[in-house]
């Protein structure tokens, strides 16, 4: 088993030609703070951040909060050093092909996942590169990819078409298993003293490493999307993983009582104690200054953020304004519920590509 701390490179120069015009509109929160659903421990002193050295000390503090995120995480083997794929299968779409491939995951254990890639003109353009966290369904893949579903589930098909490489791995709960708490009962045969949520993020890792080495994608303009399930994933996959440059996370619910985290597969009933010391909000200060949109659908069934999340980008903020740049980190509140609309598609959209330097289509 390996050390869970990721070396974190925070390149200083990182500079962005624009912003999307509505950043200051996502930055906006509600006239009355919703308190938080537990009382969100402080991740700088008041003296902390009003010295001379904050950010030095910011970045101290980095160090002691991935260990003890790793802690609570446990331990998970390191990931193969093979990008080797095998292509099961090709398709021609209109612009771009689609592929299911199948990598080496865990050391021995291999994983399907959807490729979709831009056609290539006359010379190699290398194009930025999105892992795309599908949301919870029996399809798995098959609707993030557009092989099945609505156009509101065809996230990674639309972002493809956009001008991103996308990979969309299979989560492990639909990995041969005939329920998800199977799923759970066969990752802790093998890893008894992991969490769920541990498993998620070395998967989503692993799929970084598949997309990182594809000599069409450059490798200094990865991002994250994913919706639901797949949006807890991307929280913690950008948290955890400086390659990710930009990332969107919709509808995963921030808070701890906004939606399951409890499950088994993701945290388990250890959070449901007012003594777990951690909370969200570390992991958006984890995630500083690299951009990241939160969309919230508010309220109607399934709803996991909205008005509610706010506290916790807040606690985030001080650490991302010790960068000493615009601030990148918002709550897209659309109201329209729980699903992508079509509107707020247009603004994740646009987000990935403004801040992975991709041109509009």
């Amino acid at each position: 088993m390996h050390r869970f701390l990721v070396c974190f490179v925070l390149s200083t120069a990182t500079t962005f030609a624009s912003d999307v015009s509505w950043l200051t509109d996502v930055q906006r929160p509600p006239a009355t703070l919703p308190a938080p659903f537990r009382t969100l421990s402080p991740l700088l002193s008041d003296a902390d951040l009003q010295a001379a050295d904050a950010l030095s000390r910011w970045k101290r503090r980095r160090v002691e909060l991935l260990q003890a995120w790793h802690d609570v995480l446990g331990p998970m083997p390191k990931r193969p050093k093979s990008v080797a794929i095998e292509t099961l299968r090709t398709e021609q779409l209109q612009g771009l092909t689609r592929k299911l491939i199948r990598y080496e995951n865990e050391p021995g254990l291999f994983l399907e996942a959807y490729l979709l890639q831009p056609v290539q003109g006359a010379s190699l353009t290398r194009h930025a590169g999105l892992v795309a966290l599908h949301a919870t369904t029996n399809d798995t893949i098959e609707p993030i990819a557009g092989v099945k579903g609505d156009d509101a589930e065809q996230l990674g098909l639309k972002l493809a078409r956009q001008g991103f490489v996308v990979v969309c791995p299979r989560n492990f709960l639909w990995q041969d298993a005939t329920s998800l708490n199977d799923a759970v009962a066969k990752f802790r045969e093998r890893y008894p003293r992991t969490l769920g949520m541990h498993k998620m993020l070395y998967d989503a890792q692993r799929a970084t490493d598949i997309l990182a080495a594809l000599p069409d994608v450059d490798r200094q303009r990865l991002g994250a999307v994913g919706h639901s399930l797949g949006a807890k994933e991307v929280l913690y996959l950008t948290a955890f993983d400086d390659r990710i440059a930009a990332a969107v996370s919709s509808e995963g619910g921030i808070a701890f009582n906004s939606t399951n985290w409890n499950a088994p597969w993701y945290l388990g009933p250890v959070i449901n104690s007012d003594d777990f010391p951690r909370n969200h909000q570390e992991l958006l200060a984890l995630i500083a200054p690299r951009p990241f949109l939160v969309l919230g659908g508010e309220s109607g069934p399934g709803a996991a953020d909205g008005d509610r999340s706010w506290p916790y980008l807040a606690a985030a903020q001080p650490i991302y304004e010790l960068y000493g740049r615009t601030v990148r980190l918002g709550l897209l509140n659309h109201r329209e519920g729980h699903a992508i609309s079509p509107k707020s598609f247009d603004q994740l959209a646009e987000w990935l590509r403004v801040y992975l330097n991709v041109p509009s289509p």
